[in-house]
């Protein structure tokens, strides 16, 4: 903890100053920010860090294994944090970001290794989804590296579909409101890849023209008699 106290005294005492009228102009005005990032608890996975963002940028969840349970009835800290985010806040991106070395991931492949951790094992049930894609549509007798990666990628796809289940999110998606991001972070190189929702695979962010999102923002409305001016066009 001493660090961690050094750099609370560092803050208050070198870096608050020269930000506080910043600080104070955000509870003032409250809080706008750009995107909600849904990012494993990872303590090597800092969204603010890789994004280079600061105070006020990011709406951002952290959780063992960047999770998005589906939708239900029973209240929840992931499903709170994306209602307030999209129906509050009226942020118009939702990023879930995976990344290298997960340790969630490696509880999914080995389950025995979760007997002492009940918790833990439960809310990896969220992610089983992944692991059964990895197990039939991928090839036998992968290297483990190789395994473990294609389950952390997979799984930023399948929390994807989860998150669309959530109302407030489905609504935002039907109005055009909203836009739907896959990221996979490469801790050892600093690579960002996305997923591309059209290709449906992911790509290096700073090769691609423009960003690839795993759904675009564009208003759509089942019903034919209800579109047109009923209809809230894209932005």
């Amino acid at each position: 903890m001493d660090g961690i106290i050094q750099g609370l005294s560092n803050f208050r005492g070198t870096v608050f100053p020269g930000q506080q009228q910043m600080y104070q102009q955000l509870v003032r005005d409250g809080q706008q920010p750009q995107a909600l990032i849904i990012a494993c608890a990872d303590s090597r996975v800092s969204p603010e860090h890789i994004t280079q963002s600061g105070p006020g940028d990011l709406f951002v969840c952290r959780n063992a294994g960047n999770i998005v349970p589906p939708f239900s009835q029973q209240n929840g800290g992931v499903s709170s944090a994306i209602e307030y985010a999209v129906v509050a806040l009226g942020v118009r991106d939702i990023v879930i970001c995976g990344h290298s070395d997960c340790g969630a991931m490696k509880g999914l492949m080995n389950p025995e290794a979760l007997g002492n951790m009940p918790n833990v094992a439960a809310w990896l049930r969220h992610s089983h989804a992944a692991n059964q894609i990895v197990c039939e549509a991928y090839p036998e007798g992968m290297d483990p590296k190789e395994r473990h990666r294609a389950l952390a990628l997979e799984n930023v796809v399948v929390q994807l579909n989860n998150l669309r289940t959530h109302p407030s999110v489905a609504a935002a998606l039907a109005r055009g409101k909203l836009r739907l991001h896959g990221w996979f972070f490469e801790i050892e190189s600093g690579q960002v890849l996305a997923y591309c929702g059209e290709r449906g695979r992911f790509v290096p962010i700073d090769e691609a023209a423009s960003v690839p999102v795993a759904q675009a923002s564009a208003a759509r409305i089942a019903t034919p008699e209800f579109a047109g001016p009923h209809a809230i066009a894209a932005e």
